[in-house]
């Protein structure tokens, strides 16, 4: 999670408890709700969204939600273009699921909705790619080689 800078203290300082607790709680209610719920979206049909995190603001009345869209069925630009439609597609819905948000959790407040495509699970892939690089095999072989020197001395 991307830290926030305090400028009182000059000091980084993440998400408060209350944040990562109230995150979790609606990832979790968000995940239920888009199991179980058959959205109206002709983007939406047949989709399955993972919900990987949740941001909170400070104040717990926005909510940023990091998804990863599965069997889109599609590769290369056109999965990029479904991605795209399938994100516009549940922030149009995400009024509706606010209103079944706010009946599965029990907060003050109900956040607002902001779906945002996650590109961690791009990155993951890409870096494994490039781990499996036999020049990068080569660079790690070596590495592991002199720690393996200076644990025998």
């Amino acid at each position: 999670m991307k830290r926030q800078s305090d400028t009182k203290k000059g000091v980084l300082t993440g998400p408060s408890q209350r944040q990562l607790r109230a995150g979790e709680l609606i990832r979790h209610a968000l995940v239920e709700i888009l199991r179980e719920e058959e959205l109206q979206d002709e983007a939406l049909q047949n989709i399955s969204v993972t919900v990987s995190e949740v941001r909170m603001s400070p104040d717990l009345k926005h909510a940023i939600c990091f998804v990863e869209p599965l069997g889109a069925g599609l590769t290369g630009q056109d999965a990029a273009k479904n991605t795209g439609e399938i994100i516009k597609g549940l922030n149009r819905v995400s009024k509706f699921l606010r209103g079944r948000l706010g009946r599965s959790i029990d907060m003050k407040f109900t956040p607002d909705l902001k779906f945002i495509h996650d590109e961690s699970f791009g990155t993951a892939a890409y870096m494994d790619k490039l781990f499996l690089d036999p020049r990068v095999q080569q660079d790690t072989r070596r590495l592991s080689d002199v720690v393996d020197d200076e644990d025998e001395a």
